[in-house]
């Protein structure tokens, strides 16, 4: 008879799609004949979504025989010489899915490390994975975790993977990660072909292959086609350090917006600021990442557990929209709920990991519509007022309902062209109730919140700008950088702040990316002069490798009255980020760096008001961070390596930059979080 657990298990393998194994009630050798051929099995091996007694296992081995389907055997052993064995089963691979497997490994011990390796019916086998599974909810031990996003194989190198590979290697017992989260574009759907674009910036273009029926956008090419993402999957998971990464460590994926499209959303494309409807892309894209990502997330297709069976969907008009701005078509939401990734984990008694989606289910972001495009500043780029957005994004509950009809903007007027929408949800009705629900019933020490998109306020003082540099201030007061991500959604995170307010949810905590930078500070809804109310912590990390806006600014503005709140050339080809004392210290501050060089100058000349919520902010950071949770504290520390142009030639992945941690104390309902910072090697310069 099939024990409950069992039952449960392998229910669980047909929602999300999963060959289930159960592991056997007694170790012993492998009886399997086994002979390492990486180049039949291309993307190596990967694991992901680490309970305390399964994980999902996932390989590729194309057959180019021209048969559909083939049988590979799957083994997991307590060793790394298979001479404990203690789960063997066969799965199917076939053309249909892309020649990619996945199976989920059961009756597994908690907070363990074990191998894997699968071969084909030849003896041909794949490198050999290892991965670890999550400890029991109540076991008290720390938890440690690395999170990452935007890693860029067209652009950069991925260095920061071996370093994190090559550290935790050596780390002691009990200190060693046991998951990385990527927050998302682990693929940049948008690719450069270097015989067309040979550098952007200092980058050099990598060649990762052509898009088969692409689309031409501007200087790059987009897939159009299931195809077209497949083929940027295998040419990313092709990167050695991302391979390695992913053989070594179990992942936790959630995806962002380049996993689809870069300035999409729901189902919609949009390209030279035109949206179009794409439905058959969003499914194919959700496919593609169902395919490359080991995730126990939930497809609402077939019983099929070896292909995604994603529904047939138009690319029809999308004209209505409901109250919470979801594209009211039938397509469209059928699109959108072929895949669902929001999902939460727990791991311990310290951490309940809570992953959104923040892509499929939002409204457009208002500030990125052609009518605002009124509130570009020549005079002052990047900045538009604050009030403006926070009119914008509350749409028709703005003012308790009387949104105005128009902006001001100094002695003239913006038509407020929202004033008829709702206001801008992120995350949609069912899953914000959904991390509502979640939040509040976790019994864990840290609620980490895996949001992908920035949190943290992006503003500064231009009203504080000298008389004379540049045209008068047009705002009231702060600027902010636009919209763009969750923190441009004021009226929707406020909402949700004010729960964990309400809800005295204690230990509260964001991690996110997607801004190429590193960022610490707190979790508040507004800033002053409004009430600073921090409910929580909150930490961006710097990008794997795609380029951010430090370097851009290099490139930028040169001849602008305002480049020097951007970047510091004081010394030709000696470029300093002053970008970051401008987000967390103020204009003033910036200008003062600028011209002189010194910090400490630059840093008396600080605005308090500015950016309370900030300690910490690198503009031009790469890496990764590292998040330690236990029972008295929560520790984040940001690894940042040296810009990562050119593929390291050492084991460790390169030098450091600088290590720096910010640890924050548990503290109750009702009190205010404080970050502790320590610079532990290295120098972060403008960051603090």
């Amino acid at each position: 008879m099939v024990s409950s657990s069992r039952r449960s298990f392998i229910a669980a393998a047909v929602a999300f799609g999963a060959t289930p194994v159960w592991a056997f009630s007694q170790a012993s050798a492998s009886r399997h004949r086994w002979s390492e051929r990486r180049d039949l099995y291309p993307e190596g091996v990967a694991s992901g979504d680490p309970e305390p007694s399964s994980v999902v296992l996932w390989t590729r081995r194309p057959f180019r025989d021209g048969r559909a389907r083939a049988t590979l055997h799957v083994e997991v052993a307590e060793d790394p010489a298979f001479e404990r064995v203690i789960a063997a089963a066969q799965t199917a691979v076939s053309a249909e899915s892309d020649w990619t497997c996945r199976v989920l490994v059961g009756g597994l011990q908690p907070a363990r490390i074990y191998w894997y390796r699968f071969t084909d019916s030849d003896g041909n086998g794949s490198r050999l994975g290892r991965t670890v599974t999550a400890p029991l909810t109540d076991d008290p031990r720390t938890v440690r975790f690395a999170f990452v996003s935007c890693q860029s194989v067209n652009e950069g190198a991925q260095n920061a993977y071996r370093r994190m590979i090559w550290e935790d290697q050596r780390a002691p017992a009990g200190h060693q990660l046991g998951f990385v989260l990527h927050l998302g574009d682990f693929i940049y759907e948008v690719v450069e072909y270097p015989d067309e674009v040979p550098h952007r910036y200092d980058r050099t273009v990598y060649d990762v292959g052509r898009i088969p029926d692409g689309r031409k956008v501007d200087n790059f090419h987009v897939p159009t086609t299931l195809e077209g993402y497949r083929m940027v999957y295998r040419a990313y998971i092709a990167d050695p350090d991302i391979q390695d990464a992913r053989a070594y460590f179990p992942f936790v994926c959630i995806g962002d917006n380049h996993e689809f499209s870069w300035q999409g959303w729901q189902s919609f494309i949009k390209y030279d600021g035109k949206a179009e409807p794409a439905q058959a892309l969003r499914v194919a894209a959700n496919q593609a990442w169902w395919e490359y990502i080991p995730s126990r997330v939930r497809k609402a297709s077939g019983p099929g557990l070896d292909t995604f069976d994603g529904p047939r969907v138009q690319n029809a008009p999308i004209t209505r929209f409901d109250e919470d701005g979801l594209g009211d078509e039938v397509n469209n939401r059928t699109a959108i709920s072929s895949m669902t990734g929001y999902r939460a984990m727990r791991f311990g008694r310290h951490v309940e990991l809570i992953l959104t989606d923040f892509h499929s289910y939002t409204m457009e972001d208002p500030t990125t519509r052609r009518e605002a495009d009124a509130l570009d500043l020549e005079a002052f780029p990047e900045l538009i007022p604050q009030e403006a957005l926070e009119i914008l994004e509350a749409g028709r509950t703005y003012n308790g309902g009387n949104p105005p009809r128009s902006i001001p903007l100094g002695t003239a007027t913006v038509e407020n062209f929202a004033r008829n929408d709702p206001a801008l949800t992120v995350l949609g009705r069912a899953q914000k109730d959904w991390l509502k629900r979640t939040l509040a019933a976790s019994t864990a020490t840290w609620k980490i919140w895996g949001a992908t998109n920035g949190t943290l306020d992006m503003r500064t003082d231009p009203q504080n700008l000298p008389a004379g540099l540049t045209s008068p201030w047009p705002g009231q007061g702060y600027a902010c950088f636009g919209g763009g991500d969750f923190s441009a959604a004021l009226t929707e995170r406020a909402e949700l702040y004010d729960f964990v307010r309400d809800a005295r949810i204690p230990g509260f905590a964001v991690v996110s990316g997607d801004r190429h930078s590193f960022w610490a500070g707190y979790a508040a809804k507004a800033l002053p002069p409004k009430a600073f109310e921090p409910v929580g912590v909150a930490f961006i990390c710097g990008s794997i490798s795609a380029l951010g806006m430090a370097e851009a600014n290099e490139h930028r503005l040169k001849d602008h009255p305002l480049r020097p709140l951007f970047v510091s050339e004081r010394e030709p080809g000696r470029y300093e980020s002053t970008v970051n004392l401008t987000l967390k210290h103020g204009v003033r501050s910036a200008l003062e760096y600028a011209r002189t060089g010194n910090l400490q100058a630059a840093h008396a000349r600080s605005n308090p008001d500015n950016a309370p919520h900030l300690e910490f902010v690198d503009m031009g950071g790469h890496g990764y961070a590292v998040v330690t949770a236990g029972a008295g504290a929560l520790e984040t520390e940001f690894v940042c390596i040296p810009r990562p142009i050119a593929r390291s030639q050492t084991a460790d992945g390169g030098p450091l930059r600088y290590r720096v941690r910010h640890i924050a104390k548990q503290w109750r309902a009702g009190e205010r979080p404080r970050l502790i910072q320590q610079v532990v090697e290295g120098d972060p310069g403008l960051a603090i």
